[in-house]
């Protein structure tokens, strides 16, 4: 059974120390999807969305929202993040968008909250640029596909 290592002799919570890490390159990609109806998607790639272009904004969100993880998510360490780029995928059979967010840091500690951090504050956006129209929006399936560096070194996941 692995341990849990967020929590003291007491049973309490504590923040991990990671201060006898070796910093290593380390980088974080996660997926997920916001599902909409036909005519939403349709607006949001016209650009027709009066509070503007959603997929610039949710780009913005989600490098905002990656930023502040350690804020957002108690025991998360403050990272010197060195990059994050999202990318998005318009699957129209399923009227989805699906959300790529990357983040990578030269340090102690990895960076998967912060990838999974964005792709979900950049769903959140485009689900608050659009919930006037399409209140039924869906954001799901949001889940770590790659991780590299540290101590436990490269996870992919099986079924991508």
């Amino acid at each position: 059974m692995e341990e849990l290592t967020h929590f003291n002799r007491e049973g309490r919570a504590k923040m991990v120390d990671v201060g006898e890490k070796r910093e290593t390159k380390r980088k974080a990609v996660a997926k997920g999807r916001i599902r909409m109806k036909e005519k939403t998607l349709e607006n949001i790639l016209q650009q027709n969305i009066t509070k503007g272009d959603v997929l610039n904004v949710a780009q913005i969100g989600g490098i905002m929202g990656a930023k502040e993880t350690s804020k957002l998510i108690p025991m998360c360490h403050n990272i010197f993040i060195t990059g994050v780029d999202l990318h998005f995928e318009i699957d129209k059979e399923n009227s989805a968008v699906i959300i790529i967010g990357e983040v990578e840091t030269v340090g102690k500690t990895g960076v998967e909250m912060e990838a999974l951090t964005a792709v979900t504050i950049a769903a959140l956006t485009i689900y608050d640029m659009c919930k006037a129209i399409d209140k039924d929006m869906v954001i799901d399936d949001v889940k770590l596909i790659r991780k590299e560096g540290g101590k436990s070194g490269l996870y992919e996941r099986s079924e991508e």
